[in-house]
């Protein structure tokens, strides 16, 4: 039995593998890269979900105190805003909130421009521990930068000049 990844847009050359009515076939090399690259991105995951638990906090919660701080200039740090950059249900941060908001970490204010808008903003509290969390992962990234660069290089495409 084969299995077939099918390309969404033509234009996206994957490899010059075999093709068979018009889906590529994988080559062994492609499941290895693939397999090594995840690899090499749950390494950084376990780090972080033990980083994380050291610091008294669940993943979810160091990933919102995250969004938070580093939302992009110019959106508002609102619950919708931050669901859809952690890429979970808007019930499921508005989870996250709670428990954060209920351990000193992150506090809700309503917006000065219209008072029907909460907008998040972390505490002290919660300033002091992703300050540290995000240093150790910060460190952690440049430790292992190399193997996670190498193993997505395997993985992407050579460009070949046409």
């Amino acid at each position: 039995m084969s299995i077939y990844i099918v390309a969404r847009y033509t234009r996206v050359e994957l490899s010059g593998h075999d093709t068979i009515f018009g889906m590529r076939k994988l080559a062994l090399s492609d499941y290895r890269a693939l397999a090594e690259f995840r690899h090499q991105i749950r390494k950084f995951l376990r780090f972080s979900e033990q980083a994380v638990r050291a610091a008294g906090v669940e993943s979810g919660q160091y990933q919102l105190m995250l969004a938070i701080k580093g939302i992009p200039k110019g959106v508002r740090p609102r619950i919708r805003e931050l669901a859809n950059r952690m890429q979970i249900q808007h019930h499921s941060a508005v989870e996250l909130v709670n428990r954060l908001e209920a351990g000193g970490f992150v506090h809700r204010e309503r917006a000065q421009d219209d008072r029907r808008e909460v907008l998040l903003g972390l505490t002290p509290k919660g300033e002091r521990v992703l300050a540290e969390l995000a240093l150790h992962h910060h460190e952690e990234l440049r430790s292992a930068a190399p193997d996670l660069v190498a193993a997505l290089r395997r993985v992407m495409p050579s460009r070949r000049k046409q």
